[in-house]
């Protein structure tokens, strides 16, 4: 009996396994580490308590609609969602685009231009609300895979839950819906797989360290601080790459990064890292076939 049938759910799908003992992985060209960029996009009701809020709700009351904290989110998809556009698009980047299966319809001219970008999407959840909360997990994977696939033509290889929340089933609705790779395992620096009752799924690494939700929103750090941790998180992993490859994940939101104050710290941490040789920017499923590929080489050389 496996230790998922044991019930053993969350260690029993990621045995541990400690970096230095795996078998090499390379990266093309000798390159040392793949960075990628999440854009997440998120649709906030306001008749609904907010996922997050910047302003305190007077008397301590929560009161709906809450329309300052709602229209802090707005301002990322009016403005601040344009600013990361021309802050890649100048770069020549293209971000993986987590984006709720609501929002390609509620912020349709946004997800439209992510896709002329050619920008990779990928699920984040029907509505902006933890796994824990949806009545049928189920039905909304499958209700957000449909909307991006009706909207972009093709359905996402690729899931982030939101507030990488997850229960002990999710993993095993993802595999039977067809995704192949989800974010929310934030446990290591390259791809694992993931046990699941079908098949395997595969972890990319995510980040809760330079991901401007904890920085900005929760830890309320100062404005460069994406600047200043992302460059010492970049620098690391650059150089123990040299021995091991890496992956490195930039998490964004356009209501968070997306503002004057802090865009342009996030374009002065991208030029460092393109001022560095042996760097692959990619997009999740770039990095999930780069990974699939070695395991295959890997397995054949075996036999």
């Amino acid at each position: 009996m496996s230790e998922i049938e044991k019930g053993s759910t969350v260690e029993g799908r990621v045995p541990y396994q400690a970096i230095s003992e795996r078998s090499p992985l390379k990266l093309p060209g000798g390159a040392r580490i793949a960075v990628w960029t999440i854009v997440n996009v998120e649709h906030w009701r306001p008749t609904a308590p907010m996922p997050r809020t910047v302003l305190p709700p007077p008397m301590g009351q929560p009161l709906l609609p809450d329309i300052p904290n709602w229209a802090w989110h707005e301002y990322g998809m009016r403005v601040g969602f344009w600013r990361f556009l021309d802050v890649l698009g100048s770069r020549g980047l293209r971000a993986t685009f987590a984006v709720n299966g609501s929002a390609c319809r509620a912020y349709e001219r946004a997800c439209r231009a992510a896709h002329d970008a050619k920008w990779e999407f990928i699920g984040h959840g029907f509505v902006q609300k933890p796994m824990h909360r949806i009545e049928d997990q189920s039905a909304a994977i499958f209700d957000t895979i449909r909307a991006i696939k009706d909207f972009t033509g093709t359905a996402p290889r690729g899931w982030e839950s939101p507030g990488l929340t997850e229960t002990d089933e999710t993993a095993d609705l993802l595999a039977e819906a067809g995704i192949e790779y989800v974010c929310d395992w934030v446990l290591d620096d390259q791809p694992v797989p993931i046990r699941t009752k079908t098949r395997s799924l595969t972890s990319i690494p995510y980040t809760v360290e330079i991901n401007d939700v904890v920085m900005s929103a929760v830890q309320q750090q100062p404005s460069d601080e994406i600047l200043r941790r992302g460059r010492d998180q970049f620098d690391r992993l650059y150089l123990e790459g040299a021995k091991r490859p890496r992956v490195m994940a930039i998490s964004i939101h356009p209501y968070l990064t997306g503002v004057p104050h802090r865009i342009g710290y996030l374009e002065k941490l991208y030029d460092h890292i393109l001022g560095h040789d042996g760097v692959l920017m990619w997009t999740g499923a770039e990095i999930l076939d780069w990974y699939l590929g070695q395991i295959a080489t890997a397995s054949i050389q075996a036999e």
